[in-house]
């Protein structure tokens, strides 16, 4: 269970799965979200910085500061994805313009006030490209030893990919940024080490239409049934807010997976990397040494990982090898359930 006062700081592209992972931060007892630092992927940065700003206000928590980095990648040009995630990152749900605004400060600046502030008490969360986080260490180049630990959603190691038949997209949106986060790791004590989350264990992570009715029940609002039988772009009617947005989202989300041949369900990627990062899911874990491939068109955005110490390098990486996905579904329908009940 997380402690008293988990100080977590969030750097997100939000689309789909990005803010089902917000809602369960939200929703997690303990846990304080010192901010949440957005870079360009799924959508344009400012697009990510609007839906964090409409998920935090549906959730009645209006006022924690949203900020915006670098709207492009390192070195090469910015490529989104709408087809995966809807023109607004969000699928088929709708949510009112926020109130609030983003916030004056660089992202930068976000990350190394908080890191310095409290120093050993901030873990890291990154369910976008590195973008940010890169330009945070050229900073300060201690920021590794500042943070508690980081958590990366990211990569895929011995695994297909999800972009290319090899790369991982937040690692293909940016790879020389993910290039020099990994290598600013290497050969630091292994407890601040970053835990990687890569598709080979987020893919399990398969949301179907029985978990959203669950949610729904859970928050006593009736059923919400989600059917592959039902025509594209189907939209809920639930007077609960909350279970009507996360129902659109995620239909959006299970008719790309069918139109790819994965069947009617939704990789989670976002939410399982938020669970590592409070400590609620117990994973298994390895030592390697990551490296990404940054100059070769045909495998540019691989991350690659010498778990036998071939390359005579120390470890910079602790990449996740196991979890249980049906706790992770159990834990998300009860922590979503509560969020709806209070806020829907």
């Amino acid at each position: 269970m997380p402690q008293s006062r988990q100080r977590i700081l969030v750097d997100t592209d939000t689309g789909i799965d990005d803010a089902v992972a917000l809602l369960y931060l939200l929703a997690t007892p303990g846990v304080s979200l010192e901010a949440i630092t957005c870079t360009a992927g799924n959508v344009g940065a400012r697009q990510v910085a609007a839906n964090n700003l409409a998920l935090l206000e549906l959730c009645a928590h209006a006022g924690l500061e949203v900020a915006i980095g670098s709207e492009v990648p390192l070195e090469v040009p910015l490529v989104t994805t709408e087809e995966t995630h809807g023109d607004q990152g969000l699928g088929y749900a709708v949510l009112p313009p926020p109130r609030c605004s983003v916030s004056t400060r660089h992202v930068v600046d976000v990350w190394l006030e908080a890191a310095r502030c409290h120093p050993g008490q901030v873990t890291g969360l990154i369910t976008g490209p590195l973008t940010n986080f890169a330009l945070a260490l050229r900073a300060e180049p201690e920021l590794p030893m500042l943070l508690k630990g980081l958590v990366i959603m990211g990569g895929a190691f011995n695994y297909p990919g999800n972009t290319t038949p090899v790369a991982e997209w937040n690692t293909h949106v940016d790879p020389h940024a993910a290039k020099e986060v990994f290598a600013a790791y290497e050969g630091l004590p292994q407890e601040k080490l970053p835990v990687v989350c890569a598709l080979e264990t987020t893919e399990r992570i398969e949301c179907t239409p029985e978990h959203i009715d669950a949610i729904a029940a859970g928050a006593g609002a009736g059923p919400e049934r989600l059917s592959p039988d039902e025509a594209e772009g189907t939209r809920s009617t639930n007077r609960n807010a909350v279970v009507a947005c996360l129902s659109d989202a995620l239909r959006f989300y299970m008719e790309f997976h069918r139109q790819h041949g994965q069947g009617y369900i939704a990789h989670l990627h976002d939410l399982f990397a938020a669970m590592v990062a409070t400590g609620e899911c117990g994973v298994a874990e390895r030592l390697a040494t990551v490296d990404v491939e940054t100059q070769s068109p045909l495998t540019i955005g691989q991350t690659v990982a010498d778990v036998a110490g071939m390359w005579k390098r120390e470890p910079n990486a602790r990449i996740v090898t196991g979890t249980d996905p049906e706790a992770v579904f159990e834990l998300m329908v009860r922590r979503l359930s509560q969020l709806a009940r209070m806020h829907g």
